[in-house]
């Protein structure tokens, strides 16, 4: 393998000095600018999808996945996930990790790489992280993209209350069926309007990552969410920001309210923000083209000096 080639879909493991471990494949050549994407809850680093990776690789990006900590094959915690009445309540226990925690372990994922700034994309709690790393860390940044996320602001990007009766109802998978029916039953509700959600294929996704898990996925999302919680309104934070950021949101997510994306664009100077008519908080195949082409082209400009995203 020569130099300037990775192998792609290969795991690898960096372990950081905070004693987490964390799983990651890197795509593409390495001559090439690099993306981190960053995964949302509950979601292990093969949830982008291989087209979307390979999308990003195509039009000349370095493309690095990798599993947050709680999920997949990278460390799980060993403190006692949140019991369902502080989560509802968001009375977070108080020995948990926060958002912070989880951007300093894409830094420590970037400094086990050697890539000195990266095009940082994140989708929903993904996107929290993503955001939190180019308000922490800006010159680690090169450009960010936050994909149906938000604040933190209670006010904002709240999921609607048919969501929260379906997840409040959700008997916990204690086997690979069980997480693929959750699976389907969650994503068939939040997929948005104008774009069906192919069965089979996120059936085969929920599978996937029900194997792939090397820890109790229910204790994992509890702890995630509670993450979330700990980190409480982050809006301030986002002003910080500095680095080009591009907000992608769809009109019809009952995850996320499209608020969330209009608070997050609002918080960050100069943010360019885009609503997909008919998207929900699922990138079907049918929007694979169009949100890899904001992204990259949100990174060309940026990479040649002219961050204005050119909405179509």
């Amino acid at each position: 393998m020569s130099e300037s080639t990775l192998s792609a879909g290969a795991e690898q493991f960096a372990q950081l000095p905070s004693g987490i471990r964390v799983c990651f494949r890197d795509h593409g050549s390495s001559t090439d600018p690099a993306i981190l994407l960053v995964a949302g809850l509950g979601e292990d680093q093969t949830f982008w999808g291989d087209s979307f990776v390979e999308a990003l690789v195509s039009r000349g990006y370095r493309v690095v996945t990798m599993d947050n900590r709680d999920v997949g094959q990278s460390s799980f915690a060993t403190t006692p996930p949140p019991a369902i009445w502080r989560q509802a309540l968001s009375r977070p226990r108080k020995d948990g990790y926060t958002l912070a925690d989880m951007a300093r372990d894409c830094v420590g994922v970037l400094d086990h790489l050697g890539i000195d700034r990266v095009h940082l994309v994140g989708r929903s709690m993904g996107g929290m992280i993503a955001q939190t790393v180019a308000a922490t860390e800006p010159d680690r940044v090169l450009s960010l993209t936050s994909i149906y996320s938000t604040t933190g602001s209670t006010k904002v990007g709240q999921p609607a209350k048919s969501t929260i009766r379906i997840l409040v109802l959700a008997p916990e998978a204690r086997n690979r069926t069980d997480a693929v029916r959750a699976h389907l039953r969650i994503t068939r509700h939040i997929a948005g309007t104008s774009y069906p959600m192919d069965d089979a294929a996120e059936a085969a996704l929920a599978a996937r990552g029900w194997d792939r898990s090397g820890g109790d996925p229910a204790a994992g999302v509890a702890r995630q969410i509670q993450a979330i919680q700990l980190s409480g309104d982050r809006t301030a934070q986002l002003r910080r920001i500095t680095v080009p950021t591009l907000v992608i949101h769809g009109d019809r997510d009952l995850m996320v309210a499209p608020s969330g994306g209009e608070a997050t664009a609002r918080a960050i100077t100069s943010a360019q923000h885009v609503v997909i008519p008919g998207m929900g908080h699922h990138i079907p195949e049918e929007l694979v083209d169009p949100v890899t082409r904001y992204i990259s082209g949100h990174a060309d400009r940026v990479g040649s000096g002219n961050p204005q995203v050119e909405i179509s």
